[in-house]
């Protein structure tokens, strides 16, 4: 049975009974929940405003990673989630994603009980992965083509409070046009400054999707949940990464053939 979360009343207008989050259905970990020692928490792609239920290939545009997570990790016990927003929209104040994300890793903990959960999000989901970090179950952020608001436009500059003591990994392509590549090099730079165990990847030349190095993204997204949920050692450039001050630290390229000999 699909465990939803309970509809909260939209401040836009009245809160619909059907509206939903919900989590996709488990990959990996042989479906065993005896056998799940993590889990991964993807949260997709979104747009600034909007209400309506999300469209169906937005949660479907993250099942190449969730499948090249599962293979990558079947020893390891990880079990991912695609989460199902209630709405497409970030929706100003009331950042639904957040309240979605916080759901999911709540019914995480319902179902799996006390493991480590990594949120690992896209565009304006990796905002919300960024914002719901202070979940006391998670223990990794990974935040790829962060969509991000101009700290000199709004109110309040974008918290980074919740990141202390989560392993948390930002990755950019330079030739983004969605979203900013300097403003989230901006919030990891916040981020470090209260959290040593951060890092940021530039991935030259790519754009929002980061297509044209797709497997060397995937091979880092692999190797950072490795490392961050199960213990395992790095790769050098990460292991730097974390360990290097800003501005180095913050702007490490993603080298070409990164992970060539993890992919499988």
């Amino acid at each position: 049975m699909v465990q939803q979360a309970l509809p909260q009343r939209d401040p836009e207008g009245p809160a619909d009974p059907r509206e939903a989050a919900r989590l996709g259905k488990p990959l990996g970990a042989g479906h065993s929940e005896n056998a799940v020692h993590a889990v991964a928490l993807l949260l997709p792609e979104g747009s600034a405003t909007g209400i309506r239920r999300p469209l169906l290939r937005t949660p479907a545009a993250q099942r190449p990673l969730a499948r090249r997570l599962t293979r990558a990790t079947t020893d390891d016990g990880l079990v991912v989630h695609v989460v199902h927003y209630r709405h497409r929209g970030w929706n100003g104040s009331a950042a639904h994603p957040v309240q979605d994300a916080a759901w999911a890793a709540d019914e995480v903990v319902r179902r799996y009980g006390d493991v480590p959960v990594c949120l690992i999000g896209t565009g304006m989901g990796a905002r919300a992965a960024l914002r719901a970090a202070g979940h006391p179950a998670v223990t990794a952020v990974l935040a790829l083509a962060p969509w991000l608001p101009d700290p000199e436009a709004v109110l309040d500059p974008e918290p980074v409070r919740q990141l202390a003591g989560r392993q948390v990994l930002l990755v950019h392509g330079t030739n983004d046009e969605r979203t900013d590549p300097d403003l989230s090099y901006r919030l990891a730079e916040r981020a470090k400054k209260v959290n040593r165990n951060v890092c940021r990847f530039e991935v030259h030349s790519d754009g929002h999707g980061l297509r044209q190095h797709r497997p060397e993204v995937q091979a880092l997204v692999v190797d950072f949940v490795r490392g961050a949920l199960f213990g395992h050692h790095y790769a050098r450039p990460v292991a730097d990464a974390l360990a290097a001050p800003p501005p180095l630290g913050l702007r490490m390229p993603l080298a070409s053939g990164f992970g060539a000999s993890l992919r499988h």
